[in-house]
């Protein structure tokens, strides 16, 4: 019953940004046998999205499946999720697939590597460039490390009056940006000397499989956000960025000197610190600020205040997943607290205060 409520409650809040994982929820919340899969998952993975992108893994694997037809990022001529036959077809292919659903289930974490955050990442990048020179960039929670190629994407700024500010060379990865505020978009991008990300359970993108999983974990109904990520594995393979496996309090200060041995370290990460214990947040922030105390460091963060409540930040009662872009700088022993915009969770857009 527990399983079939958070299904029924994903169902309810996820249909505006999801209709087909908001149709396949409310299905499966009806149905025992299929909310029960989530029992094959460790217990602190047993939520619906990884039953989704399980489901996702495979059909990229075989995406001549029927149920390819209702994804619109397998297909330009999707079905609509209202279409009857969705469940049933839902429910044939995971009967087809058991064996290998189950595996995926007991053995994968739902992993993103949004590189539409380097949008809201790349203005602060640019505040520091200007202030401290070439920087070593650190991403903490990397995943894929995609993050970590900030400098290898175009971008596009749009402010309130369709005035578009254009940075970086040419790349199949462009990110479009929307701004109000006085976004201090970079004239030119900033020089990142070093870069190296940090994670549990790094992902090795230049491994088909792996790469697979991490496009897995993107909603089908938000399909520019997988065609991106496509492309932005293609461009990591092309020359795949250093990744650490560790924790991200014991290996931060390795890492902070890997990155900053010949550069300013720039340690960042965004939507990770709610996937930490409240003890581990503790001591995170700690470990940031003893590494500061004994040299110049900065640190740039994307956070939900609501859901982060170690971080100097008033969470806003009305929008609990309000993402707030922040950056503590440490010099000469002294941090610096400033706090820079409220920015949509994939970069879509940003307000700068």
């Amino acid at each position: 019953m527990e399983l079939s409520r958070h299904f029924a409650h994903f169902a309810a809040t996820s249909s505006p940004r999801a209709p087909l994982y908001a149709a396949l929820a409310a299905g499966i919340s009806r149905d025992r046998e299929l909310s029960r899969l989530l029992l094959h998952a460790p217990v602190t993975q047993r939520m619906p999205v990884l039953l989704f992108a399980a489901v996702h893994d495979l059909l990229l694997d075989d995406p001549t499946d029927p149920l390819a037809q209702w994804y619109p990022n397998l297909t330009s001529d999707h079905r609509s999720p209202s279409d009857r036959s969705l469940m049933p077809t839902f429910a044939r292919f995971v009967h087809d697939h058991s064996d290998p659903l189950r595996r995926l289930l007991a053995t994968r974490t739902v992993q993103t590597n949004e590189v539409g955050r380097c949008a809201f990442l790349l203005p602060a990048f640019g505040i520091l460039a200007d202030e401290v020179g070439p920087l070593g960039h650190l991403d903490v929670g990397a995943s894929g490390g995609l993050n970590v190629l900030l400098d290898r994407f175009h971008y596009r700024f749009v402010d309130q009056e369709g005035t578009s500010s254009l940075v970086g060379d040419d790349s199949t990865v462009v990110l479009e940006c929307s701004t109000t505020g006085a976004v201090p978009v970079p004239s030119a991008m900033p020089t990142i000397a070093t870069r190296c990300g940090v994670d549990r359970s790094p992902i090795d993108v230049t491994d088909d499989g792996e790469a697979r999983w991490l496009e897995a974990c993107v909603w089908p109904d938000q399909a520019d956000r997988f065609h991106r990520l496509v492309e932005a594995i293609a461009i990591a393979r092309s020359a795949p960025p250093e990744l650490l496996a560790g924790d991200a309090v014991t290996s931060l200060a390795p890492a902070i000197e890997r990155v900053g041995l010949a550069a300013h370290p720039v340690v960042t990460n965004s939507w990770v610190l709610n996937y930490l214990t409240p003890d581990e947040r503790i001591a995170y922030l700690a470990e940031l600020d003893r590494i500061g105390s004994a040299r110049d460091l900065s640190w740039v963060y994307a956070e939900a205040p609501a859901l982060i409540p170690e971080l100097p930040n008033e969470p806003d009662p009305k929008d609990p997943h309000r993402t707030v872009l922040s950056m503590d700088r440490w010099r000469n022993g002294r941090r610096i607290v400033q706090h820079l915009a409220t920015c949509h969770p994939h970069g879509f857009w940003i307000h700068w205060r």
